[in-house]
C-alpha cells in the first residue's frame, strides 16, 4: 500500500502539470511497480492522460509507451490488474480492432471464471466495447451464450444485449429462443435494457422482423410495469416507421394490446398512431372494432382519443364514412363533455345530422343536450362541411401552439389588436422562435457575442441532436478577457445523459482568419468522456463562430459536479490583407494555440431555476 498512496500523492501534486504528469506516467510505466493497488492506479492514470496527449507533437512516443505497459500488464499475476490493463485497453482512443485482441482475449478467460465479480466486471466491459466495435467480439459469441443461463441476473443481461450486438442473422432465431425463458425470471429495469437491444437488432437485420416483432408483442400481452409496456410500444413504433414491411402487423400488435391494457397513457398513444396510420392500410375496416371497443369499455380519455381514431377514419376512407357515423352518433350522449364535444364537432364536419340527438326522452327534458352544449360553447358553420373545415380539425397546425403565441403576439404588435381591416392568416403571421432565449450575461461591447437561441442552434446540428432533449442551459460564461484578441464564452447544455458545451468564438484581428477552430478540453475525472468535437470552419474578423464539444456522462449528478476542465483554443491562422480581405499567406496557414480559463461544472447548473 505504501507504493499505492506514494503514487496517489505524487499524481495530486503533479495534477497541474501536463509535461510533469505525463514523465511520471512514461518513468513508471518502464520501472517495476510491486503493489497490484500501485498498478492499477497507474493504469487508470495512463487511461485518463491518454485522450490529452492527442494531438501533442510527443503523443505517438507516450502512447507507444503506454500501450506496450499496457499490453505487458495483460499477463500480471493479479486478476485486478489483468482487469484494469484490457478495460484501458479497450477504452484506448483510436484503438483499432487488431489493438484491442489481447484485450477482449483476456476478457473472455475471465467470463469462465468461477468468481462472479470478475464474470461481471468482463461482462460489462465487452459490453462497451461492443456499442463501437462489435465485429471485434464475436469469437466470445460461444462464452457469452453460456452465460445466459447464469446465477447472477446481472451477467446475464449483459451477455444477452451484448449478444443482440455482436451476433450474426443466422442466431437471431436461436437466440430469441434463449431469452423467451430468461425473460420472465429479471426484473423490469432489465427488461428495458433487452427491449433496447433487440429494437437495434432488428434495425440491423430487417428481413428479421417478423420474428423480433413478433417476441415483442409476446411480451406486450404478458404481465409488466408501465416502464416495460411503454419500452416495448416505443420499440415498435420506431421499427414501424424504420421497416415499412412491420406496419400492418405491428398495428394489429398494438390493436390487440389495448384490449387489455391497463394504462391509460399507452392507450390513447396507440389510438392516435392506429387513427393516423390505420386508413392507410390494405384492410383500414380491421380496426374500427378496436377502437369501438374503446368508446364501449374504457374511461373518458381513452373514450375522446378513441373518438377522434373514428373521425380520422371517417376522413380517409370515404367507403367507411356513413358507417362510421353512426358509432359516432352513439358518443352524443356520453357522459363526458370532452368525448360529446368531439363527437358532435366530428359529425358537424362530416355533415352528419344531429337532428335525432336533439330529441331527449322525458325524464331527460330538463337536461341540456350536448348538441346545445357545443353549440354555444363553438360556432360550427350550418353549412356543409369543407375540406379547409375537415383540414383544420385532422391535420396538425403548420406551428406549435408556442410558436403560434409568439407569432399573434408580434402580429399585434405590428398591426393592433383592434384593426379590422388587417386579414389573419398563417400566411401572414410572423415567423416566431419557439424557444424563449435564455437569460445570458453580458459580455462587454467589444466582444460583441450575440448568437441566437441556445436551444434553436442545438437542435439544428445533427451530430448532437439526437442526444435528447435539454433539461437546463446555463448562462454565458466567458473564458477570456473582453479585451483579449480571441473573445471566448460558453453556454452549458445539461442533458439526461450529456454535457454538451457551446463555445462562441470571435475574432478582433483585422489581418487574421481562423479556419477549424475547436476547444480541446483536458478532464481529471473519468465521469465525463468525450464524444462529439464540432469546428467553426471559418471565423472573419468582427464575426463569432460558435464550436461544439459533446461528452457523455456515466457517473451521477452529484459525481458530475465540482470538476474543473483545462480547456485550450486550437486553430489554423490564415493571413489576409485588412483592406481587401484577400488571402496573403498560405492557404492551409499555421498552427496555433490559445489558452482559456477553466470550464467548471457546478451544483447550479443542474437546478432549473424556477
Amino acid at each position: 500500500m505504501v507504493q499505492f498512496h506514494a503514487l496517489a500523492l505524487l499524481y495530486e501534486i503533479k495534477s497541474h502539470d501536463r509535461l510533469a504528469i505525463s514523465k511520471m506516467v512514461t518513468q513508471l510505466a518502464r520501472g517495476p511497480i510491486s503493489s497490484p493497488c500501485a498498478a492499477c492506479l497507474l493504469i487508470r492514470y495512463i487511461s485518463s492522460s491518454l485522450a490529452g496527449w492527442r494531438g501533442e507533437s510527443t503523443a505517438s512516443s507516450v502512447e507507444r509507451a503506454a500501450y506496450q505497459y499496457l499490453e505487458l500488464s495483460l499477463k500480471d499475476r493479479s486478476e485486478a490488474v489483468i482487469f484494469e490493463a484490457a478495460k484501458a485497453l479497450c477504452s484506448m482512443p483510436g484503438a483499432d480492432d487488431r489493438d484491442l485482441g489481447p484485450a477482449v482475449a483476456s476478457l473472455q478467460l475471465f467470463l469462465s471464471s468461477p468468481k462472479p465479480p470478475l464474470r461481471l466486471a468482463a461482462m460489462r466491459a465487452l459490453s462497451r466495447v461492443s456499442t463501437a466495435r462489435p465485429a471485434a467480439l464475436v469469437k466470445c459469441n460461444d462464452d457469452m451464450e453460456a452465460l445466459i443461463s447464469d446465477s447472477n441476473r446481472s451477467v446475464a443481461t449483459f451477455a444477452i444485449t451484448t449478444l443482440l450486438k455482436t451476433g450474426s442473422e443466422s442466431s437471431v432465431d436461436r437466440l430469441m429462443k434463449q431469452i423467451s425463458s430468461f425473460m420472465t425470471e429479471i426484473s423490469d429495469d432489465f427488461k428495458v435494457v433487452v427491449v433496447t437491444a433487440i429494437r437495434e437488432l432488428c434495425l440491423k437485420y430487417p428481413p428479421k422482423h417478423q420474428v423480433l416483432i413478433g417476441f415483442l408483442a409476446n411480451f406486450l400481452r404478458e404481465e409488466g410495469g408501465f416502464e416495460f409496456k411503454s419500452a416495448i410500444v416505443d420499440a415498435i413504433v420506431v421499427l414501424m416507421h424504420a421497416v415499412a414491411d412491420t406496419k400492418e402487423t405491428s398495428l394489429f400488435h398494438l390493436c390487440e394490446f389495448i384490449e387489455d391494457c391497463e394504462f391509460t397513457a399507452l392507450s390513447t398513444q396507440i389510438l392516435h398512431l392506429v387513427g393516423s396510420l390505420g386508413p392507410a392500410t390494405r384492410a383500414p375496416a380491421r380496426y374500427i372494432r378496436f377502437i369501438y371497443n374503446r368508446i364501449i369499455l374504457e374511461n373518458s380519455a381513452i373514450r375522446a382519443a378513441a373518438v377522434s381514431a373514428l373521425a380520422k377514419f371517417a376522413v380517409r376512407v370515404p367507403a367507411l364514412r356513413s358507417s362510421i357515423k353512426v358509432l359516432l352518433h352513439s358518443s352524443l350522449r356520453d357522459e363526458d363533455d370532452e368525448v360529446r364535444d368531439r363527437a358532435t364537432l366530428a359529425l358537424r364536419f362530416l355533415g352528419g345530422d344531429l337532428s335525432s340527438c336533439m330529441q331527449r326522452p322525458d325524464h331527460e327534458s330538463n337536461l341540456r343536450s350536448p348538441t346545445e352544449e357545443v353549440s354555444e360553447s363553438c360556432a360550427v358553420a350550418d353549412a356543409p362541411h369543407s375540406t379547409l373545415s375537415v383540414d383544420m380539425l385532422f391535420k396538425p397546425l403548420p406551428l406549435s401552439f408556442v410558436e403560434l403565441a409568439g407569432a399573434l403576439r408580434q402580429y399585434e404588435k405590428v398591426h393592433g389588436a383592434d384593426n379590422e381591416d388587417a386579414i389573419l392568416s398563417y400566411s401572414t403571421l410572423p415567423i416566431a422562435d419557439a424557444v424563449a432565449s435564455t437569460k445570458r450575461v453580458e459580455v462587454p461591447s467589444r466582444s460583441g457575442l450575440k448568437p441566437e437561441s441556445n436551444c434553436t442552434a442545438f437542435y439544428k446540428i445533427p451530430e448532437i441532436a439526437t442526444l435528447g432533449p435539454i433539461l437546463r442551459s446555463t448562462a454565458s460564461a466567458p473564458l477570456t478577457e473582453s479585451e483579449t484578441e480571441y473573445v471566448v464564452s460558453y453556454v452549458k447544455h445539461i442533458l439526461e445523459h450529456h454535457l454538451v458545451l457551446e463555445f462562441s468564438v470571435m475574432n478582433t484581428i483585422q489581418d487574421q482568419v481562423l479556419q477549424d477552430a475547436h476547444v480541446v478540453l483536458d478532464s481529471p475525472s473519468d465521469v465525463y468522456q468525450i464524444t462529439t468535437i464540432l469546428r467553426a470552419s471559418s471565423i472573419s474578423c468582427g464575426e463569432t463562430g460558435t464550436c461544439w464539444v459533446a461528452l457523455q456522462r456515466s457517473g451521477t449528478i452529484p459525481d458530475s459536479v465540482g470538476i474543473q476542465f483545462e480547456a485550450q483554443l486550437k486553430f489554423s491562422v490564415v493571413e489576409v490583407d485588412a483592406a481587401s480581405g484577400e488571402l496573403l499567406g498560405d492557404e492551409d496557414g499555421f498552427q496555433e494555440e490559445y489558452p482559456l480559463e477553466d470550464v467548471e461544472l457546478n451544483i447550479d447548473d443542474f437546478i432549473e431555476m424556477v
